[in-house]
């Protein structure tokens, strides 16, 4: 039956999202200096993201056996190779430990014994494929937006599964984006200061969330996270969620990347205003942008990458999934598909990206980028 191909697969991911959202959590509240490096292109890692990766793969491993598991993901062993990451790597493999012994809360398999480093740094390793157009690929995204996740702010964890080049599920684990809406106008960590003041949990208020969906089911789902020292039994609850219906550009919300590295967002703004958008646009870090037009908290995602820049595919396999099947839709700024058969990157990326809650502003979008690409700056 079509309705089970892949049921397994999806409940299994939604549950490591949890234990790794978990973990997460627990890592950014005690979160120090020698638990953050920077990679060869000056990006920052953390004991998150390693830790993240080697409870993913052990895992999806251990649930549908290593022979049967090719995971595309962003971290590589390399980082350990740093003259300065031996306290990393110490602390990665007490972290994978200290979560996995919590998988069961999730109805997860348990290691029979605690993990050794080799094994922490094989789960690691073996994250190395390049996916493409045939078979069966693992897309991992640890922690996408390191930044805001140093800084308490937003981040996400982003796992999805693509079949013969096309991305068939996802499932995206947003921390700090809050289960009720009203509470984005709150910055986290102002929060988090109030909660130490008060007696109630941060959970009482559903600080995280959970959203994933299944390719062609027409439906996307949000959990709160479930805390691992709950009382609450698995399986979570889950509501359906949908994009939102407004398609008037000036009553609509932009989402933008909050760092300027590797977005061009004067191009943005220009087009942003040529179409008629006039409230305050969401700066939000990372993926937590395609939960936003999921859930109907915003309309538009505009991605345009500054010359020389390629598109990551755990950047927006999740993210894109979730979407359409809210009834969104994702292309590049010719107005095409997003092309995931390709290997570790979007190729053949037409200038950019373009989400919206709807057909409507996805035309007028798509309309505005062929009327001012000649005339802009890239």
């Amino acid at each position: 039956m079509e309705d089970e191909k892949y049921a397994r697969e999806l409940e299994v991911a939604v549950r490591v999202v949890h234990v790794a959202c978990a973990l997460c959590g627990r890592v950014q509240e005690r979160l120090l200096a020698k638990d953050i490096v920077s990679k060869d292109d000056d990006s920052p890692v953390t004991v998150a993201d390693l830790s993240v990766q080697a409870i993913t793969s052990w895992l999806l491993s251990k649930t549908f056996g290593v022979q049967n598991v090719s995971i595309v993901a962003e971290e590589d062993v390399e980082t350990f190779a740093k003259d300065d990451s031996a306290g990393l790597l110490e602390a990665v493999v007490n972290t994978v430990n200290e979560s996995l012994a919590f998988a069961s809360v999730y109805g997860l398999q348990i290691p029979e014994a605690t993990l050794g480093t080799s094994e922490v740094l094989e789960a690691i390793g073996r994250c190395n494929s390049t996916g493409g157009l045939s078979g069966r690929h693992w897309v991992l995204d640890p922690v996408d937006g390191t930044l805001g996740f140093v800084r308490g702010d937003q981040y996400a964890v982003a796992l999805a599964l693509i079949e013969d080049g096309k991305v068939v599920l996802g499932v995206l684990g947003c921390p700090n984006y809050p289960v009720k809406t009203e509470w984005l106008n709150y910055h986290y960590q102002y929060h988090q200061t109030t909660t130490q003041l008060s007696p109630t949990t941060p959970d009482a208020w559903g600080k995280g969330c959970v959203l994933y969906a299944k390719r062609g089911s027409g439906e996307a789902w949000l959990q709160s996270l479930i805390p691992e020292n709950t009382t609450l039994e698995w399986p979570n609850c889950a509501r359906l969620i949908r994009v939102s219906s407004v398609n008037d550009p000036a009553l609509a919300t932009l989402c933008e990347p909050v760092e300027r590295a590797n977005s061009n967002h004067s191009f943005t703004a220009g087009l942003a205003h040529s179409v008629g958008l006039r409230k305050q646009p969401l700066r939000v870090h990372s993926m937590v942008k395609y939960a936003a037009i999921a859930r109907g908290d915003a309309e538009i995602f505009m991605k345009f990458a500054k010359s020389g820049y390629k598109e990551k595919i755990w950047d927006h396999a999740a993210g894109v999934v979730i979407v359409e099947e809210a009834g969104g839709v994702v292309t590049d700024a010719g107005g095409r598909p997003l092309d995931f058969s390709k290997g570790t990157y979007l190729e053949g990326l037409d200038r950019g990206i373009i989400a919206c809650s709807g057909v409507t502003l996805h035309e007028k979008l798509i309309d505005a980028v062929y009327a001012s690409w000649d005339s802009s700056n890239l």
